[in-house]
């Protein structure tokens, strides 16, 4: 898959030039912080460059936690690359369709997606723990069992010329031991160690003004059967909804991932293990009975229910300090709108491991990488502020003043939602033409 630098960001000029050549001259020890999704896709592309890695996670246990994530075609044509594609196809559901309502239940613009809008490769629909335990398979079948240590936390880095030194907690004792890489890339999520020691200065996380409640319900099928839905707007709560696993149990239920998003002036702790509660939200949603879905019985059927704040950061000014780089949410955390998060850490492994086998030497190849991906996902961080997909939701909210419609033509034309769509693909690099270009 071909790479796409930034208009006018130049790489940074590599000894080498010949991939060839190079892959053969990079003798790099990678050492990968974090086992999330971002983390493992880099191991895979690594291993399959050629390139030595290990995985360090914190936690003593991955465990299936959090919610549903989507991953667009422009993340499944890299993951496909890594030969997964079937597995997580397997572990999740094919989205057909996005559709858009306002609260009363009234269709407001219905596009298709993925292999339905003519992609190569599908949109899929999964539960975040079944992305991760796949890639977490696919990395200890390929790899080697040993090649994630888990309950081993990174504390610093520091550059030691050659080579760089890791502090490391042992999650069992405490004990803090050493540890030895020629590169290493923080992948460790929006709580990341590195990037709060490269970049101290940085303040408390931006504030959306807008909290999320999270839950899966196991639930008949659905319009398609494989439609991803947003509905409503933030000042009066809105909704996303879609099918994350098929057939559940033995009356074919599905499992439905929903998300709640409701207006609220102050923002709780930024924790995606946060659990919240119905009491504080489902009255927002008490009305929204639909003859395609009953919402407030679809929330209370959740066994478990997580808030979070919809938060972001400020875009850094830089992600690498000598032999070590940042990737993912501890490089670009966004608010989660657009379905879009998991992909743009999947593509930062990809570059990466272009940089990598195509520059001769690792800390050039760690700036080339910045300057493809650093204005990238700026560009992502700063259009899921302003204007992501569900903007055409806003502008249906704002027209009506949130009252129903007779015909949504006389609001919005279907050109206008059609653009809306199309600039978010091309700001965030899903758009078909560049998705399906050979190469």
């Amino acid at each position: 898959m071909p790479t796409v630098n930034a208009p006018g960001r130049p790489f940074p000029r590599c000894r080498e030039h010949s991939a060839e050549k190079n892959r053969g001259a990079v003798q790099t020890n990678v050492v990968i912080v974090g086992a999330g999704i971002g983390g493992l896709t880099l191991a895979l592309e690594l291993h399959q460059a050629g390139i030595p890695c290990r995985v360090l996670e914190a936690v003593p246990r991955l465990e299936p936690v959090g919610a549903g994530i989507n991953l667009l075609p422009h993340a499944m044509r890299v993951l496909h690359g890594l030969g997964v594609e079937e597995r997580l196809a397997a572990a999740g559901v094919e989205t057909a369709e996005a559709v858009f309502f306002n609260r009363f239940g009234q269709l407001v613009y219905r596009e298709p997606l993925g292999r339905a809008a003519g992609y190569d490769h599908p949109q899929l629909s999964l539960h975040r723990g079944d992305v991760q335990l796949t890639l977490l398979a696919a990395v200890r079948e390929r790899l080697g069992a040993d090649a994630v240590a888990l309950g081993r936390r990174v504390l610093s880095a520091e550059d030691a010329g050659d080579h760089v030194r890791l502090a490391v907690a042992d999650a069992a004792t405490g004990a803090v031991t050493e540890e030895r890489a020629t590169v290493v890339v923080g992948c460790d999520g929006i709580h990341s160690a590195l990037r709060a020691q490269f970049h101290p200065e940085e303040g408390e996380p931006r504030y959306s003004g807008v909290t999320m409640w999270r839950g899966v319900t196991p639930w008949e099928p659905f319009l398609s059967g494989a439609s991803m839905v947003r509905a409503g707007w933030l000042a009066s709560g809105k909704m996303v909804i879609y099918p994350v696993r098929d057939r559940v149990d033995a009356a074919g239920r599905q499992l439905v991932n929903w998300v709640a998003e409701v207006e609220r002036p102050r923002s709780p702790r930024r924790d995606w293990t946060r659990a919240g509660r119905l009491e504080d939200f489902v009255d927002v949603f008490a009305d929204w009975h639909f003859d395609w879905l009953d919402v407030p019985a679809l929330i209370r059927g959740a066994e478990t229910i997580l808030e979070y704040p919809m938060v972001d950061q400020d875009p850094l000014p830089r992600w690498t300090f000598g032999p070590v780089t940042l990737l993912g949410d501890a490089a670009h955390p966004m608010v989660p709108r657009g379905s879009n998060g998991a992909g743009q850490a999947i593509l930062d492994a990809h570059a990466l491991r272009v940089a990598l086998t195509e520059c001769g030497e690792p800390r050039e190849a760690l700036l080339r990488y910045e300057a493809e991906r650093r204005p990238a996902t700026a560009a992502v961080v700063e259009t899921n502020r302003t204007r992501p997909p569900d903007t055409i939701l806003r502008e249906v909210y704002e027209r009506t003043g949130d009252r129903p419609f007779a015909r949504v033509e006389d609001v919005i034309s279907t050109e206008e939602m059609a653009e809306i769509s199309a600039s978010y693909q091309r700001v965030a690099a899903y758009d078909r033409d560049r998705v399906n270009r050979p190469g």
